[in-house]
């Protein structure tokens, strides 16, 4: 369209004044300078050229034309040449539209890297620093700080440890909360967990220093909780006790206790000694870096040997003063109050050695060691006070719960307004149930406590999806190794959230090559009609540990969905009707045995048959020396020890009538398929398939497992 413009008449006339007139704009109409310079050109060789104006003029116009063709996407003129634009030729489309691969979105957040690391985060710590140890562009932190409606001017500021633990939990990456000790320390008392083996007497001598009868109360006389109490000494000392489980599905439990306390009291029997779970209670203490002190008990016992406990112990690894060492030992008995002054003062003695110390203003930091649900009261977490103050009405961050502080109990139950370091106190006004072993964080509004949580359980979802992928990839590799695995699915229910958390390790460790055990959900409190809905839908049954017996109507709605519910107090029990359960349920692995085996005494030939019964066959007459014949097994004949052949059983009589089975000591006539190479003296074994189910095996110290 430009090229047409261009030939106009009108148009050709005045493209030539413009070129020819540099006064009137050569250089101001055009982009470029070109047409311009052309004309001041013109006008200051015209004198010395006149007698060729003519052909410099023919000249001055082919220029003016090539350069506007060449340059038709400048300005010319005033009017704008269109852009070029590629002709694509359209075509009859028959096939469908070929749709577009897949791109996945490039990720939002730029890091240096994202490894699955931990890093260690502080209040106080600047916007550099944090950018440091998360590997993160200063730049990606500005933009989840915005979405987050904080700003922070310089990267040296400092932010609060919610907000740095908001900003990497945004990231992926996992924090760990360092506390500092800047305030006013005072003396506490000393955190004492009492580990040891089961029913080695840890709850008795805990009764005994305070003077209650708790074992009494455990179902079996076994501790299946953890117990956070304080005893008043005679000498007027006051020490926590944390009494754990012995049993060996409790292993977290003692774990967690190893974790918050200050000094370990390991209970050995003297009439028992040393057992898997006093090893396993010496390396919770040892990885805890927690000093022990050794309790013998039982010494009233007739059976007690307190001095080949004490060489158990130091073949351990354990040493004792007596062996040189800085372990002390004491001699004592629960049942008989022996003993007790010396136990109490070797653990003054202790702690008077750790000079314990702890911040008591400024926000606490707590520990959690257990959490249930009451039917009246909520979600109740007990928690142990490591520094700080813990005041009623502050907001809380439990784990991924939040909360309120709607009231303090006391171990007596009475009702507090704050408690201090090393006061087990039990927390109400959470809105969901913790785990045992969450840290207790106080914040500053309700506002940043929900921030927080729902951080927390964004994490912790991704987490599980994570864990489920890689659940699933093992799971594959071992379907890949057995044929056949089938699925238990488990709902597990308890009274309080650390029993449950060990009822499901528990239940987990019978996972064997045959049977996959699925907990498919668990929850603290009785069984409800939601749990029966579930089971219903998943084929599930209902494992209820330490709760009162469901109504009536739950019962029967169970019993109609032919849902069955399990019911236990004691963990031993549990495991053993499981372990039924389960390798009743498992499909066994099918193996070939030898039934039986017999003697050729004879051979019969039945010659001259007709066709429709058949072509000639052999008959070998057999004694059956050991164990039974059957029709249906595999025959495998044996000649001086050698293997002749190996077929189906044809018929199997036993006095001219059919016969299924033949016992050790009677005589048969015997036809094997498509042999008829039968001599006297020949050996005649009877292959049966078996199915062979797993074994559930249960060790002195309390673990099971399946054994396929």
């Amino acid at each position: 369209m430009a090229w047409r413009m261009l030939r106009r008449k009108d148009f050709h006339a005045s493209l030539v004044n413009l070129a020819l007139r540099a006064d009137h704009g050569g250089k101001k109409h055009f982009s470029n300078g070109t047409i311009g310079k052309l004309a001041q050109f013109y006008r200051s060789d015209r004198p010395k050229h006149a007698g060729s104006c003519t052909t410099f003029n023919h000249f001055t116009i082919s220029s003016v034309y090539m350069l506007a063709w060449s340059r038709k996407r400048e300005d010319v003129v005033g009017l704008k040449a269109p852009k070029k634009e590629k002709r694509v030729k359209k075509e009859n489309r028959t096939q469908p539209p070929v749709e577009a691969p897949y791109v996945a979105p490039k990720p939002k957040i730029a890091t240096k890297s994202l490894p699955d690391k931990t890093v260690e985060i502080f209040d106080g710590m600047t916007f550099l620093d944090l950018s440091k140890r998360t590997g993160a562009y200063l730049s990606t932190l500005q933009g989840i700080l915005a979405d987050l409606g904080e700003k922070v001017e310089s990267e040296f500021d400092s932010i609060s440890i919610d907000l740095a633990e908001l900003v990497a939990m945004e990231l992926g990456v996992n924090t760990r909360r360092m506390h500092t000790g800047v305030g006013t320390m005072e003396a506490r008392p000393a955190v004492v967990t009492v580990m040891g083996h089961v029913d080695h007497g840890k709850t008795s001598l805990l009764d005994a220093l305070r003077q209650t009868s708790v074992a009494a109360k455990e179902a079996g006389g076994i501790t299946q909780h953890i117990g956070a109490f304080v005893v008043e000494m005679p000498s007027g000392a006051s020490i926590t006790f944390l009494d754990t489980p012995g049993h060996a599905a409790f292993s977290a439990m003692r774990a967690r206790g190893a974790a918050v306390t200050d000094i370990v009291v390991l209970v050995v029997a003297a009439d028992d000694g040393v057992m898997p779970q006093t090893l396993e209670a010496m390396s919770h203490a040892k990885a805890a870096n927690v000093p022990v002190v050794v309790a013998i008990n039982k010494c009233d016992k007739s059976g007690a040997d307190p001095e080949r406990v004490r060489i158990q112990l130091g073949s351990e690894g354990l040493l004792l003063e007596d062996m040189g060492g800085d372990v002390q030992v004491v001699e004592i008995s629960a049942v008989a109050k022996s003993g007790l002054d010396k136990l109490e003062e070797a653990l003054l003695l202790q702690a008077e050695m750790m000079d314990l110390k702890a911040r008591i203003d400024g926000p606490a930091q707590a520990f959690v060691v257990e959490a249930r649900v009451d039917r009246g009261r909520g979600p109740l977490a007990t928690a142990i006070v490591k520094s700080g103050t813990l005041v009623s009405g502050q907001h809380i961050v439990v784990g991924a719960e939040w909360g309120r502080i709607r009231s303090l109990r006391d171990t007596a139950g009475k009702i507090t307004e704050s408690a201090k370091p090393a006061m087990p106190v039990e927390i109400e006004g959470l809105r969901g149930l913790p785990m045992a072993g969450d840290d207790v964080v106080v914040v500053d509004s309700e506002e940043r406590a929900r921030m927080l949580s729902q951080g927390r359980k964004k994490k912790q979802e991704k987490d599980r999806l994570r864990k489920i992928d890689e659940n699933m990839t093992e799971e594959a590799e071992i379907a890949e190794e057995t044929p056949e695995r089938v699925e238990m699915p488990i709902i597990v229910k308890g009274d309080v959230q650390g029993s449950v958390q060990a009822v499901t390790d528990a239940l987990r460790s019978l996972n064997s090559a045959q049977v996959f055990v699925n907990v498919v959900h668990v929850g603290v409190g009785p069984i409800s009609q939601h749990d029966i809905d579930l089971a219903q839908a998943c084929g599930a049954c209902i494992v209820g540990f330490n709760v009162r017996s469901p109504p009536t109507v739950i019962t029967q709605a169970a019993t109609r969905a032919n849902i069955k519910i399990l019911m236990h107090k004691v963990i031993y029990h549990l495991l053993e009707e499981m372990g039924r359960l389960i390798v009743e349920k498992a499909p066994g692995t099918a193996e070939t045995q030898i039934s039986g085996e017999a003697e050729v005494l004879n051979i019969f030939e039945l010659k001259g048959r007709s066709k429709s019964k058949g072509p000639d066959i052999k008959i070998a007459g057999c004694r059956i020396t050991d164990g039974h014949f059957v029709k249906s097994g595999t025959m495998r004949l044996l000649r001086s020890g050698d293997v002749v052949f190996e077929g189906p059983c044809a018929s199997l009589k036993r006095e001219k009538q059919d016969a299924e089975t033949v016992d050790k000591g009677n005589d048969c006539g015997l036809v094997i398929q498509d042999c008829d190479d039968f001599q006297v003296g020949d050996i005649i074994q009877c292959l049966e398939q078996v199915i062979r189910k797993p074994k559930f095996i249960s060790t002195q110290s309390g673990s099971v497992r399946i054994e396929c």
